[in-house]
């Protein structure tokens, strides 16, 4: 007789919320023993240590390895769209990132000059390979966890 799982039940779907909920919390962590103070912005923040995309999209690759097997086409696709999500975490919007700082700095440069508006733009959009590293580990780490510990098998 096969049970059917319920929306709430799916070790995919929260193997991958909680691991990117872990890497948010980290970094919001990270920040409060730096600086000595709670900043909430973390939760929804881009860039930083660890890489919460990389982890949500690992610990999403992992569940689906561990639910539907290495061999499924599904696990596959999660698998590249992983792969993708951590590349263009540390090579395209990383590079965003550092030609925001430039252009900031360049605007901060003409503002002392002329009487510009001086609006910044967002400059912690990517990640290095080492926050992305950590940010596969965790959601490796709370896939598996969570699938052996807390998740359904279906």
């Amino acid at each position: 007789m096969e049970t059917q799982l319920l929306w709430y039940q799916n070790v995919t779907f929260w193997s991958a919320f909680l691991a990117w909920f872990v890497a948010q919390f980290a970094k919001m962590l990270t920040h409060l023993v730096k600086t000595r103070q709670v900043d909430f912005r973390y939760w929804v923040s881009t860039g930083g240590m660890p890489s919460a995309h990389s982890a949500m999209a690992t610990a999403l690759a992992t569940a689906v390895g561990l639910t539907s097997g290495t061999q499924s086409p599904l696990f596959a696709v999660a698998a590249a769209f992983a792969v993708v999500v951590m590349f263009d975490a540390q090579t395209v919007r990383h590079a965003a990132g550092l030609q925001a700082r430039l252009l900031n700095q360049i605007v901060a440069d003409l503002f002392v000059e002329h009487q510009l508006p001086h609006g910044k733009l967002k400059e912690l959009l990517g990640h290095t390979p080492l926050e992305v590293f950590f940010g596969l580990i965790i959601g490796f780490l709370v896939a598996v966890i969570f699938y052996y510990n807390i998740g359904w098998v279906p």
